[in-house]
């Protein structure tokens, strides 16, 4: 048997985090076994689908890397197939038409649960004679199908992670299957559409377990063969409430816009609800494919910790090739105007230096714009616990002076020298090399942190480094020596 599993997305808003890893997992699932990855958009909902999010979904799962093998199919494509289904269901007396209203089901749902009753549908319309139909065509009332459900007997559905989970079918509805418009429902469609396609296993989120019994009974009615069933746990936030907007980012769209890596994200949904063997974390997608089964995915809830994923993208941020990077931490940099778009040909090497110089102490693309814009930009303030610690010390002043007249001398501007050039000075002054290197650090970036200050430096080059050392000494006689009223600690 050759697998074929699908991911079925409505169109009515981004791709949320948790339909990524469900993707996935069928994603995974095809890989591991040769198989086919089906793409199939549900857009029956007419008044919530959309082509923006239908756009969306598909930028965003190309963007992960999960390619379909077929598709994308639009459900909204195929109403012909699920109108021939209906039909034969109710010509074999599988399913019929019923004529309630909306207003009327709502007020015998209200009755039903005054008495204490479980507010299901009355099945009233299942036995009409054909001059009570009439007489409500008559009314004008437009029907809607629905499938005549056993009222005795359980329906199992067999799953490979959960086992067999038993449903009596007295506690489900005769459901609708067409709408009044025309238009198929979800249990309705999804059956018929996992049928045409082969579909040989259904592998989706465990909150749509509750709707599988109703699936096989549209399977078993139709006389179609059962795919596999699996439902894999629920993505939980970290206080295991149902994860949303308030936990922070939810879509995939919003991981790219705030600076993740594709491949984080996939390395990380794979952990949740899978466990691969050993106890190593960062696995390249071959080794994920290769582990990967149905039967090591947990029955119980997956925590998403966004800490964890931040990690494990700084991993990637700094072991990924660095042109890719630097083309990918482009986009960053020129949103905070630090470059132009397009950025020039020649001005590439420059950005790809310091690109290379920041991303080890960063965890995300756009941390990366952060982190480098004083190499970009002038520095207009100096971080306020830097000057207490640094520039408030005396002399201070007179030190950077004679740095930057150090520096100022060198034919060669570049790490050795620089550094060579410090560490003299310092020795001379019998001072540490510590109490000239922190000070330049916040004068020539504002920050107290960053890569190696000689690195710093080469980047820079003597023009801005000698610029930038004066405007700090002048800052500092200014707003730290003159102590001037009113004078201000945290910028020049």
């Amino acid at each position: 048997m050759s697998v074929r599993v699908r991911f079925a997305p409505s169109p009515t808003g981004s791709l949320h985090i948790g339909g990524a890893r469900t993707a996935l997992f069928n994603w995974l699932f095809a890989r591991r076994h040769k198989g086919s990855f089906v793409l199939r958009i549900d857009d029956t909902d007419l008044e919530r689908s959309s082509e923006e999010s239908y756009r969306s979904i598909l930028r965003s799962l190309e963007w992960l890397g999960l390619n379909w093998d077929e598709g994308p199919y639009l459900e909204s494509e195929r109403l012909e197939l699920y109108r021939r289904a209906a039909e034969k269901l109710l010509v074999e007396d599988k399913a019929y038409l019923c004529y309630c209203t909306p207003e009327e089901l709502a007020e015998r749902r209200r009755e039903a649960q005054a008495k204490g009753l479980a507010p299901m549908y009355d099945r009233r319309c299942r036995y009409l004679t054909p001059d009570e139909r009439s007489r409500l065509e008559a009314e004008g009332r437009r029907p809607t199908i629905r499938l005549a459900v056993p009222d005795t007997g359980t329906t199992v559905v067999s799953d490979v992670i959960r086992g067999e989970v038993a449903f009596d079918n007295a506690t489900i509805d005769d459901f609708i299957i067409v709408k009044s418009n025309g238009m198929p429902t979800y249990n309705f469609a999804t059956v018929i559409d996992d049928h045409e396609m082969g579909i040989t296993h259904v592998i989706r989120a465990e909150e749509h377990l509750s709707n599988t019994p109703k699936q096989i009974l549209v399977f078993q009615a139709l006389g179609y063969e059962l795919p596999v069933f699996a439902h894999v746990p629920m993505i939980l936030a970290p206080d295991r409430s149902k994860l949303s907007k308030r936990h922070g980012a939810t879509s995939v769209e919003e991981y790219r816009e705030a600076g993740y890596l594709p491949e984080a994200i996939i390395n990380y949904l794979a952990l949740l609800g899978w466990s691969p063997e050993g106890e190593e974390e960062i696995l390249p997608l071959e080794a994920i494919i290769s582990q990967f089964s149905l039967e090591k995915v947990s029955k119980n809830a997956a925590i998403y910790d966004t800490k964890k994923l931040t990690w494990m993208n700084g991993h990637y941020l700094r072991e990924s090739d660095l042109d890719r990077i630097t083309t990918m931490a482009l986009p960053f940099l020129q949103a905070q105007g630090l470059l132009p778009d397009p950025l020039p040909e020649e001005d590439y090497p420059y950005v790809r230096a310091v690109v290379e110089a920041v991303r080890d102490r960063v965890k995300t693309l756009a941390e990366v714009a952060e982190a480098a814009s004083y190499f970009f930009a002038k520095v207009t303030e100096y971080e306020e616990k830097g000057v207490r610690k640094f520039f408030a010390r005396p002399g201070v002043a007179d030190l950077l002076r004679q740095a930057k007249e150090r520096l100022q001398k060198l034919e060669t501007f570049d790490m050795e020298t620089t550094e060579k050039a410090y560490r003299d000075l310092a020795a001379e002054l019998n001072i540490p090399a510590g109490q000239l290197i922190h000070p330049t650090r916040l004068a020539v970036s504002g920050r107290t942190m960053g890569p190696g200050l000689f690195e710093i430096l080469e980047l820079l080059g003597k023009e801005r480094v000698v610029a930038r050392l004066e405007q700090a000494i002048a800052w500092i006689q200014e707003n730290i020596e003159g102590a001037a009223e009113g004078g201000s600690l945290n910028g020049p």
